[in-house]
């Protein structure tokens, strides 16, 4: 385990979690929300760490990352947790498991970055589950890949309080950030979340100069409405991100919405429209 770096002690050996917006107040020998972050004795850790559930030699495009060094590969890897619940979580088995529950390895940053190497990647992800909740783990391991010219991607839903993001900034090259929602009220209904934390990532994100692309699943019924997309691309183009690719994806029934249908192709197809009326001049289309 390593002791986590934003956390401060409270009454009676409680601990207040201060990465993410929920700020759980955990007690003695208690996780917070997202499973991976244990108050031990009073102090705060990260039973992750050193402890990826998820290996793989991916093309940057899985990530998906269409404009950044594209034909290449990365070293994707995951830890179990997510500090949100979302109703239609494409990686639940790991995501919202307890660390003890799912099988890992056990690699170091600098074994994790020795494999990269080895396996001949230019670089690394940090994807799958929310690496935002081991923090520690992608911020050494990713200082370390930068001392071998090796670069860093980050997979996010970017729910975080603005110093832990600023703090991991200067060590990832590409991100995307998964705008779930352009409505407050869906963040809190379907993901258990809020939208302007993640409004705020992305905004220093791409204030910081990292490359950035974002993708929006359209799901049937939730946030498929085209006036809510306008909204969104209307908020990207105001800040200056005309220029980030957009990825709409088409959703699939999964984890506790098997019986909402496959998003119509039809929907990208009209989302993609509405994004370009907007100003984004780059869109693409996932999951067709």
């Amino acid at each position: 385990m390593e002791e986590c770096r934003y956390y401060r002690k409270i009454a009676g050996g409680a601990v207040e979690c201060q990465l993410c917006p929920h700020r759980c107040r955990i007690a003695d020998g208690r996780s917070g929300l997202c499973r991976s972050r244990r108050n031990q004795g009073g102090k705060l850790f990260s039973v992750v760490y050193g402890l990826p559930c998820s290996l793989a030699v991916d093309p940057v495009e899985k990530k998906p990352l269409n404009h950044f060094h594209p034909g290449s590969t990365c070293l994707s890897v995951a830890c179990t947790g997510c500090n949100l619940r979302c109703r239609n979580c494409q990686n639940h088995e790991i995501s919202q498991a307890k660390p003890e529950e799912v099988p890992h390895y056990q690699l170091s940053p600098r074994q994790l970055v020795d494999l990269c190497l080895e396996q001949k990647c230019p670089g690394l992800a940090y994807t799958y589950t929310e690496p935002l909740t081991y923090i520690e783990y992608v911020a050494d391991t990713a200082r370390l890949a930068h001392e071998h010219g090796l670069w860093n991607i980050l997979v996010s839903a970017g729910f975080v309080e603005q110093a832990p993001m600023r703090d991991l900034i200067p060590y990832i090259d590409a991100a995307n950030i998964d705008l779930k929602y352009y409505s407050d009220f869906l963040y809190q209904s379907m993901s258990g979340g809020s939208l302007q934390p993640v409004l705020n990532t992305i905004l220093a994100l791409h204030r910081a100069g990292v490359w950035l692309e974002l993708t929006n699943l359209l799901i049937p019924g939730v946030n498929d409405n085209m006036r809510m997309v306008k909204k969104m691309c209307r908020w990207m183009v105001d800040n200056g991100m005309e220029a980030v690719p957009l990825h709409f994806s088409r959703f699939f029934p999964r984890h506790k919405m098997l019986q909402t249908p496959p998003t119509p192709i039809s929907t990208l197809y009209e989302a993609r429209d509405v994004a370009q009326r907007e100003g984004i001049r780059t869109v693409h289309l996932g999951n067709v």
